[in-house]
């Protein structure tokens, strides 16, 4: 195999290996949870109803749902705002060798930049209600 056509696959093997293990795992996680209840209903022991409740919904309520964190869209502000100004840093100093790159990167580094703007906003207006 060409090694220019391995840096594409490889990369659309890691989004695809991203997406797909954690649902796998999740799955199992959920595989074995079902498991360790049918054992109990066939021993005839009464099953908590929080355990039915976590069975029943969806996963990602489940798993975002009571626990989050009220500075979490502060933190993630924060972390797309890092993002943004590290791409328009590279921008910058891609410039110094090719100048038309530094425009260009500052328009790429606007997205995660307002991304982060948007997530501080939010952090803002939920902190005002409560």
């Amino acid at each position: 195999m060409d090694g220019g056509i391995l840096v594409p696959l490889g990369l659309f093997a890691m989004i695809a290996a991203i997406v797909i293990v954690p649902r796998y795992f999740r799955s199992l996680e959920r595989q074995k949870l079902q498991e360790t209840l049918r054992a109990a209903v066939e021993r005839g022991e009464p099953i908590p109803p929080e355990i039915v409740q976590a069975m029943t919904q969806p996963v990602k309520e489940s798993r975002a749902g009571p626990y989050r964190h009220p500075d979490q869209d502060l933190r993630q502000g924060i972390v797309w705002l890092a993002v943004g100004f590290g791409i328009a840093l590279m921008g910058y100093f891609i410039g110094f060798n090719e100048p038309d790159a530094t425009h260009v990167m500052l328009g790429v580094a606007a997205i995660p930049g307002f991304i982060g703007l948007a997530f501080i906003v939010l952090w803002a207006v939920g902190r005002k209600k409560s």
